[in-house]
């Protein structure tokens, strides 16, 4: 059994979660409401590094023997809610333990910040997702429903 890794990202992670956010997006662009939620978050790009040093987020990296396999952002908003903006794991090293891990890690970080509440999004049908939230204690509260209308 792999014992996960999870440490905070830092500079020259940079390369690495451009390819890795790259891989989540285009496993996105397939799934039911994949396109809308890409169409709501801005792609970060070469924009790693500002994330990495904003004081209002962390980004979390799995690390497989030096090898980052997936990454969790966590943003802190001002009412004491710690967001789960971003959560991702290469194909090869899910049911390894990397996500689960990741999200103990960002759960301590919520609690070590004094949030009242973590909440994320998971995709209809993403199953993985949901689950991998439910693990973690974070469940469902809202469910938002919608079909896009045909113009008369």
């Amino acid at each position: 059994m792999i014992d996960p890794v999870v440490r905070v990202a830092r500079d020259h992670d940079v390369d690495d979660l451009i390819l890795l956010e790259s891989t989540s997006r285009a496993a996105l662009l397939d799934a039911r409401g994949g396109r809308r939620w890409l169409d709501e978050h801005l792609l970060v790009g070469d924009g790693w590094g500002r994330e990495i040093s904003d004081p209002g987020r962390v980004v979390f990296v799995a690390d497989l023997e030096g090898y980052p396999v997936g990454f969790l952002v966590v943003v802190f908003e001002p009412d004491g809610t710690a967001r789960i903006d971003q959560v991702f794991v290469l194909v090869e090293a899910r049911h390894l333990g990397f996500g689960d891990a990741m999200m103990a890690t960002a759960v301590a970080a919520a609690r070590g910040r004094s949030c009242v509440r973590i909440e994320g999004e998971a995709l209809p049908g993403d199953r993985e997702t949901k689950n991998l939230y439910e693990r973690a204690r974070i469940t469902a509260r809202l469910i938002v429903v919608s079909s896009e209308l045909e113009p008369i």
